[in-house]
């Protein structure tokens, strides 16, 4: 085998091991960490910002708890009789956890026909645009991590029929959002990487 093939070939074995950006980041409980290993993400958090007005600390709790920062999440499969696959129990993917309706709706609406839910870009863009729609349709203020949440998860109409007071689990799940956004947007008020 020639030295050019043996080096292609390595390359591509690391390449293949090493699982790129699609792996989580290291540290989630630490903003700055995150910053510091993916710049890209902060970049993409920053131009929502800029773009929709979604704080950076709210969209990054909101993914935590989507995904935990995982580009191909997915929802669980579904058992009949405890052992025979019978699918997902949502079209639910990548890391802002978006149904297949709702991306097409926001690929339409934004012209972004590209879009993908496994690219973090596209994932922060999107949920820039549909928590707009929160605050145009519910009157949520952009920066109220909780409630914003709590209508990404319901639904904006589940949510204006307060289909989320009935889940005890949800609600403590959005506090946990609001919390972790509070510790995000402290950690970086800090963060030179991200002020850089």
């Amino acid at each position: 085998m020639s030295r050019s093939l043996c080096a292609l070939v390595a390359v591509l074995l690391l390449v293949s091991c090493s699982g790129g950006s699609k792996n989580p980041p290291r540290n989630l409980d630490d903003a700055c960490s995150i910053a510091g290993e993916r710049p890209e993400y902060i970049k993409a958090f920053k131009q929502t910002e800029r773009k929709w007005g979604v704080p950076v600390h709210v969209q990054m709790s909101t993914i935590y708890y989507e995904s935990r920062y995982r580009a191909d999440a997915r929802t669980p499969h579904q058992f009949v009789l405890g052992v025979i696959p019978v699918g997902r129990q949502s079209s639910a993917y990548g890391y802002s956890q978006a149904l297949d309706g709702t991306w097409d709706q926001y690929r339409k609406e934004t012209g972004r026909r590209g879009a993908k839910r496994d690219r973090i870009k596209d994932a922060s863009d999107f949920i820039g645009w549909y928590m707009n729609k929160t605050r145009e349709r519910n009157g949520i203020a952009l920066g109220d991590a909780r409630n914003q949440y709590l209508a990404y998860h319901e639904g904006h109409t589940g949510y204006a029929r307060g289909s989320h007071n009935g889940k005890s689990w949800l609600l403590r799940t959005a506090d946990d959002v609001a919390a972790r956004a509070n510790m995000y947007q402290r950690q970086l008020s800090s963060c030179r990487r991200y002020r850089g």
